[in-house]
C-alpha cells in the first residue's frame, strides 16, 4: 500500500483544519504546472497505486478521498493533485468506455477515434473546465469564510473535484448501462426506461454528491449546502421522464451516434 494511504489516516475527520502556510511557502500557479506536468511525462514518478485506490475509494467512501486531499495542504501547502496518475487511469477509462460504445454503436475504426476524441476533450475536460470555473467563481465570491479572507480555493483543485466527480458517472453510465442496453435497456417498456432512467439519476447523482464533499471539506468555505440545490432539479426531471415514458439510454445513444456520424 502507498505511503500516501498511510498518510491519509492519520487525519481524523473531515473537519481538520490544516495548519495555515504563509505566502512564502506557497508555490505559484506556474511552478505547480510546471511539476505537474514534467511528472505527466515520467511515468516512474506516477503512483498509480495510490490513484487506483482513490478511484475506488470514490464508491465506497468518497470522504476518505477528500481527507488525504486535506493532508496534501498540510504537507505540500496545495490542495490540487501534484500527481498525474489519477488523469492517466481516468484517460484509461475513456477509452475503455470509447471502445465499449464502439461494439455497441456499430462504429468503425474511424468513428471510434472520433467518439473518443468527443468524449475526452468535449465531455470530460471542456465540460470539467466550464463546471470546474463556475464553482471555484461562486465558492471565491460567496462561500468564503470572513476569517479566511485573503485565501481562496484553487482552480486546480475545483477541477480535481470534477475529475473525482466524474469517474463513478462514467462507470455507471457509460461502463455499467452498457451492458444491459441491448438486451433490455433500449426497449420503451416501463420496466427498462425505469432501470435505465434511474442509472443516469444514480450516475449524475453520484456527480452532484462528491462534488458537494469536495467543497464541504474545504474549511476556508461555508454554506455549501447551496451546492446540493441541483439535485432537486434532477428529482423533477427523473419523475417527469417517467411520467412521459422518456427513454434516457436511448436519447443518449441517439446522440453519440448522430455526433461521430
Amino acid at each position: 500500500m502507498p505511503s500516501s494511504v498511510h498518510s491519509y489516516r492519520s487525519t481524523s475527520s473531515l473537519s481538520y483544519l490544516p495548519t495555515p502556510v504563509t505566502q512564502k511557502t506557497c508555490m505559484t500557479a506556474a511552478v505547480k504546472r510546471y511539476r505537474y506536468l514534467r511528472k505527466l511525462l515520467n511515468f516512474e514518478q506516477m503512483d498509480f497505486e495510490f490513484a487506483l485506490w482513490q478511484m475506488t475509494f470514490l464508491f465506497i467512501n468518497p470522504q476518505k478521498v477528500y481527507r488525504n486531499f486535506q493532508h496534501r495542504k498540510e504537507t505540500k501547502s496545495q490542495f490540487a493533485r501534484d500527481d498525474p496518475a489519477f488523469l492517466v487511469l481516468l484517460s484509461g477509462l475513456l477509452c475503455i468506455s470509447s471502445i465499449a460504445f464502439t461494439f455497441v454503436l456499430k462504429l468503425g475504426i474511424a468513428a471510434f477515434f472520433k467518439f473518443f476524441l468527443y468524449i475526452v476533450v468535449v465531455d470530460c475536460m471542456l465540460s470539467g473546465v466550464c463546471i470546474s470555473t463556475l464553482l471555484w467563481f461562486i465558492t471565491n465570491k460567496y462561500l468564503i469564510k470572513s476569517n479566511y479572507k485573503g485565501q481562496d480555493v484553487e482552480w486546480a483543485y475545483a477541477f480535481d473535484v470534477h475529475l473525482n466527480a466524474f469517474v463513478p458517472m462514467l462507470v455507471v453510465s457509460h461502463i455499467f448501462q452498457l451492458f444491459f442496453y441491448h438486451i433490455f435497456l433500449r426497449h420503451d417498456w416501463f420496466l427498462p426506461i425505469f432501470i435505465g432512467n434511474s442509472l443516469w439519476v444514480i450516475a449524475i447523482g453520484y456527480y452532484l454528491y462528491i462534488s458537494f464533499l469536495g467543497y464541504s471539506c474545504l474549511p476556508i468555505i461555508k454554506g455549501t449546502q447551496i451546492l446540493l440545490i441541483p439535485f432537486i432539479l434532477l428529482f423533477i426531471v427523473y419523475i417527469v421522464s417517467l411520467a412521459a415514458n422518456f427513454n434516457m439510454c436511448q436519447m443518449v445513444m441517439d446522440f453519440y451516434h448522430y455526433r461521430v456520424l
